[in-house]
């Protein structure tokens, strides 16, 4: 890592996980809120990659180490979160998916290490994008976590708590 951008993550940990935790609303919901958009953010962490077979078959969804224990991480390593008002379908859209972009899944999604192949699968987007689920719920990234980092661990936004998710789909303890 270079020295600029080191200390750009490093003075940002310092100061603390910006929007973590700093948002009282509730879920923006584009349909009830009157500023629906014509499309979801697309997610940083997931651009578009050429038809290769590794891209036909979906993103890498693996369990990697972290502060919490092992975590579920894509395959560029962010960390993924669950949201407590989802269920099994998603609730964060519009400010919520900005500050929160959906994992999307362009094709079905691969097991890596440490992943439990049943638990992982995907759901339908309003506008019909496929989102990564595992134990049914649908995964998150946070917009400011750098690669193989934590930062949003059990952190109330949006109107729910978001949580890293084990291997088991469940929060970490």
């Amino acid at each position: 890592m270079n020295r600029w951008r080191r200390l750009i993550v490093l003075a940002a940990v310092a100061a603390g996980p910006a929007g973590c935790g700093n948002d009282p609303d509730p879920v923006s919901d584009p349909a009830a809120d009157g500023r629906a958009r014509a499309t979801e953010p697309a997610a940083a962490a997931e651009p578009a990659a050429p038809e290769t077979a590794a891209a036909a078959r979906g993103p890498l969804v693996k369990l990697r180490d972290s502060q919490f224990g092992p975590v579920i991480f894509n395959g560029r390593d962010q960390a993924a979160y669950t949201f407590t008002r989802d269920g099994r379908r998603s609730r964060c859209y519009g400010e919520c998916a900005e500050a929160w972009p959906p994992f999307f899944a362009p094709g079905r999604p691969r097991a890596g290490r440490g992943i439990k192949r049943a638990l992982l699968g995907t759901v339908r987007r309003r506008g019909g994008r496929r989102q990564v689920t595992y134990a049914g719920q649908p995964l998150y990234f946070y917009e400011h976590d750098p690669r193989g980092e934590v930062l949003c661990n059990d952190i109330a936004e949006f109107g729910g708590t978001w949580f890293a998710v084990t291997a088991e789909g469940k929060p970490p303890a």
